[in-house]
């Protein structure tokens, strides 16, 4: 067994791509997925949670995806805003790659997909919204959380999507508590097992 993770750089397993078929933002797309990625067969149920339970993206501004996979949330973002600039950030090689090609094959010109590194530093984000890699490790999620809520614009959201038996309500309680001074985060809603987040920016 791979000890591979799909939050891997570069991952090493053999690149076995695949097409599905998705509804995104009212759209039904033909996309790209491949092996060594999150959720490659479909849009996993805790990302559908957050498309459906989530109001709609500001139209303009810089929207964020934090840990895009192969971009079905940054594809609905580009879609429902498509004169904002979608950020679609993650450490994984391959999952860019495909953010850009289904970006390119639902027409979309208004999507940026970089590693984290490549987000210029004086950018502030309209909205984030994330179904973040809760497998990576509290510290690792901790410390993905504190470099980017902070980026949020002044009263500005972000929405996250965390399993309930995953940690979602400790998760909560911890950025209530690490973060109190950066962002007021409640329970907007739970779904099949998933709970939504809305984190405020104070």
């Amino acid at each position: 067994m791979s000890s591979e993770h799909y939050f891997s750089e570069n991952p090493e397993s053999e690149l076995r791509r695949r097409t599905i078929t998705a509804r995104l933002a009212g759209r039904e797309l033909t996309l790209t997925t491949a092996s060594g990625v999150f959720s490659p067969e479909r849009v996993d149920p805790g990302t559908a949670v957050l498309l459906a339970g989530t109001p709609a993206p500001p139209t303009t501004g810089h929207l964020l995806d934090v840990g895009c996979g192969w971009g079905p949330i940054t594809v609905s973002l580009a879609l429902s805003s498509p004169d904002a600039t979608v950020w679609a950030v993650d450490v994984n090689q391959r999952v860019l790659d495909l953010v850009r090609e289904n970006a390119h094959a639902a027409g979309l010109s208004n999507v940026n997909a970089v590693t984290p590194d490549d987000v210029p530093d004086d950018i502030r984000f309209a909205t984030i919204w994330s179904n973040p890699p809760i497998r990576v490790g509290k510290n690792e999620l901790h410390g993905l959380l504190q470099r980017w809520l902070p980026r949020l614009a002044d009263d500005a959201d972000a929405w996250l999507v965390v399993q309930k038996n995953l940690g979602s309500d400790s998760l909560q309680r911890w950025m209530n508590d690490a973060m109190a001074d950066v962002v007021d985060v409640t329970r907007a809603s739970t779904n099949k097992g998933y709970r939504i987040l809305r984190a405020r920016r104070l």
